[in-house]
């Protein structure tokens, strides 16, 4: 259904071509995926400047590094002469003050993140992310100008960062909605799992942007990425289509329409198998497709709960990384040497490389064996080895950093990347709520502003939990991920239990016959 308020994108009324018969389903779905893309990307990229510059607001290094004589030491002995710090960042208590910018975006973000989903439902999706993407490439800016105006008020800085993570929360309902409009389960997570690394590429561009702007002063590093983000968005005004209805292409997840007859319901129940031991429908009233599915409703879907509480404790880690890795890398000696602030954040897009991997490799796996709870566990549990080994010997040698960092990155992106994405559309999309799309971006709202939440807490934390060692924050990282992998146990029982009993993976060649 196209709601009377939503019109199309001016390209594609502009120049009729562009719409069947000239141009297939498949043409627009690839559309829908390159500009989702860039659009979700350019998010990212303009949240990244914050913590590459933390090691240049923050306080300074204090290394003794007379030991090495090496090109990288001098290097280093430069940096240290020019680091002044920024206050009100520069103190004793820099550390918690940058932890307390962590927090103030991003719980406005999880904040914002319910009711932008909510009000996503009910509305045009592409002027809703535009709106989104205008105001965070603005405030992204207004941060940078505080270095040419000399600015040192620690308010000023917090609030601008609360009313960008507004303006942040509205992208990811939006583009994970249109997303799931287009495509319906068939390789959902492998598709998805592509399409995410979105969020780590993003991560890659504003690490590098930003760190190269470093040597012409930190507000560079971030009016660059603020601009980015404003052209994207007027990218997506012009082109984005926002469901293929809007075209005259039927609707991929026609399967769960209401109003289908008896064979028809029985394919669906079908298509549904690969979440049967998931998402149980008893006790869940339907939802008319022409309504709006209500907050406490979405969280009332099966499954919903569960996945939202897993997110919450794997974007702690996951944003704890985000926001601290390339300070952690500049305070930490990597072969006795104490890296440049520029190499330390391009250093750290090694995680979000391997971040690309794992979210790849997890949707293929969960499409492969058809669970996503047991793919996102067994991802957790290979993940606190990782870290462990990456504290304890990510310092020996250059080497043993990049690898480690990178199978780390991996493991740990990897569930974070699969909830969001595949198992969000697909909990939005189940046959409890009967074809209705409208309930896609209330539920993608509900499971990534949980995470959100976890995600504002996992930087400050880190914050100050840093002055007693990088050993604690790890540790905090850790018993994170467990308490993530416990929220999935139920569920991953579930499922096994479900294709065993079906024999599925005895086709795939999971278990020995």
């Amino acid at each position: 259904m196209q709601p009377s308020s939503r019109t199309l994108a001016p390209i594609l009324v502009l120049f009729p071509t562009l719409k069947p018969p000239h141009r297939t389903l498949l043409f627009h779905q690839i559309c829908v995926l390159i500009l989702t893309f860039l659009a979700y990307a350019s998010f990212h990229a303009s949240r990244k400047p914050q913590s590459i510059v933390k090691s240049v607001l923050g306080p300074n290094v204090q290394s003794n590094l007379t030991e090495s004589r090496s090109s990288l030491t001098q290097v280093s002995l430069d940096s240290n002469a020019t680091d002044s710090g920024w206050e009100p960042f520069d103190g004793p208590r820099g550390t918690h003050r940058l932890g307390e910018l962590d927090l103030a975006f991003l719980a406005s973000y999880a904040v914002g993140m319910y009711f932008a989903g909510h009000i996503g439902d009910r509305m045009d999706l592409r002027l809703f992310l535009v709106f989104g993407m205008m105001g965070s490439g603005l405030l992204t800016i207004v941060f940078g100008l505080g270095y040419w105006f000399d600015v040192h008020l620690l308010g000023y800085f917090i609030g601008v960062q609360i009313v960008c993570g507004l303006f942040q929360s509205i992208g990811w309902p939006c583009v994970v909605a249109v997303v799931g409009n287009w495509f319906g389960k068939a390789k959902r997570g492998l598709i998805m799992g592509v399409w995410n690394s979105h969020t780590s590429i993003g991560n890659i561009i504003g690490s590098v942007v930003a760190s190269g702007m470093l040597e012409y002063g930190w507000g560079w590093s971030f009016v660059l990425p603020g601009i980015l983000v404003i052209l994207i968005g007027v990218l997506i005004f012009l082109c984005l289509a926002v469901a293929p209805e809007d075209l005259g292409f039927e609707s991929p997840g026609k399967e769960f329409e209401m109003n289908v007859g008896v064979a028809d319901i029985e394919t669906s129940e079908k298509l549904e198998s690969e979440e049967a031991g998931l998402l149980h429908t008893n006790n869940v009233k339907d939802v008319e497709s022409s309504d709006a599915i209500g907050f406490l409703a979405a969280w009332r879907l099966p499954g919903v709960a569960p996945f939202a509480f897993c997110l919450f404790f794997s974007k702690l880690v996951a944003y704890t990384f985000l926001y601290w890795l390339p300070f952690y890398i500049r305070h930490t000696a990597v072969a006795g040497v104490h890296l440049s602030h520029k190499t330390a954040g391009i250093l750290s897009t090694i995680f979000d490389i391997g971040g690309v991997l794992g979210g790849i490799l997890a949707g293929f796996v969960s499409d492969k064996i058809e669970a996503r709870a047991v793919t996102s566990i067994g991802f957790l549990f290979l993940s606190m080895p990782a870290l462990v080994l990456y504290r304890a010997y990510g310092s020996i040698s250059m080497l043993a950093n990049v690898s480690l960092m990178f199978v780390s990155g991996m493991l740990v992106n990897g569930p974070y990347s699969l909830i969001t994405t595949a198992v969000a559309a697909d909990l939005g999309t189940q046959s409890t709520v009967r074809g209705n799309s409208r309930a896609l971006a209330t539920v993608t709202a509900i499971i990534d502003g949980t995470g959100s939440v976890g995600a504002a807490l996992g930087p400050l934390l880190a914050g100050y939990i840093s002055t007693r060692g990088w050993n604690s924050v790890f540790f905090m990282l850790i018993i994170s991920i467990l308490f993530a992998a416990v929220f999935l146990i139920r569920l991953a029982r579930t499922e096994i239990k479900e294709k065993l009993s079906e024999r599925k993976w005895f086709t795939y060649g999971i278990v020995a016959q």
